[in-house]
């Protein structure tokens, strides 16, 4: 199981050594959430701070958007050359030109789905992307309880995926500790994204190796 720790749990108040934490712990990325009050009633934060996680991390980014005009956010991010660059499917009309946009920026396109949304709107992107973002909570805030009904979306998800595009990743976000990753990787899930249950941990290194499995 890969394991992208989310920053929005972090101690902004000396972000860089939380991220440089992460990093030491054995992550492997580091998953920054980007709200711009519009999409989700939350704001965090823009290019000039994701740029100094990345100056501090010595793992590739993992960009969650949770905006609208996502257009211009994938232009605005482009920049710091994250690895993985997810956008919300709710919010998009042009999916697949949104897709080939981000692909000419050298970055891996993934397609992010909010609790409500059924994974069959993916048919026909799936061979396009790299990863699929699947939501187990109400996007905009950490600290929310895990959705029972995510595990069944993986599960259907990840027989399209079989199907369309194998070489496809099932990212996780939301709720995710050591009480649920068994049953998140017999669904299928490749990649979980942990905040509260990571930043809340004593011990950086053993909360990540305990979501390894």
């Amino acid at each position: 199981m890969l394991v992208a720790p989310s920053i929005l749990s972090a101690d902004f108040g000396k972000l860089s050594l939380e991220v440089g934490s992460i990093c030491e712990a054995g992550c492997d990325y580091v998953h920054v959430d980007v709200m711009d009050g519009h999409f989700v009633p939350n704001l965090t934060m823009g290019p000039l701070v994701v740029q100094a996680v990345k100056k501090a991390a010595t793992k590739p980014l993992d960009i969650h958007l949770m905006v609208q005009n996502n257009p211009f956010f994938v232009d605005l991010f482009a920049p710091l050359e994250p690895e993985f660059l997810s956008f919300h499917i709710e919010e998009e009309k042009h999916l697949h030109r949104l897709i080939q946009q981000t692909r000419k920026h050298g970055i891996r396109p993934a397609v992010a789905l909010n609790p409500h949304t059924d994974e069959s709107l993916l048919e026909y992107i799936l061979s396009d992307i790299d990863m699929v973002l699947v939501m187990s909570v109400n996007p905009g805030f950490g600290g929310q309880k895990f959705i029972p009904s995510a595990l069944e979306k993986i599960m259907r998800l990840k027989e399209r995926i079989e199907r369309r595009n194998p070489s496809c990743l099932i990212e996780v976000d939301g709720g995710v500790s050591d009480q649920n990753i068994h049953a998140l990787k017999e669904a299928g899930v490749d990649m979980v994204v942990a905040g509260s249950y990571l930043f809340g941990s004593p011990d950086y290194r053993a909360a990540i190796a305990s979501l390894r499995v």
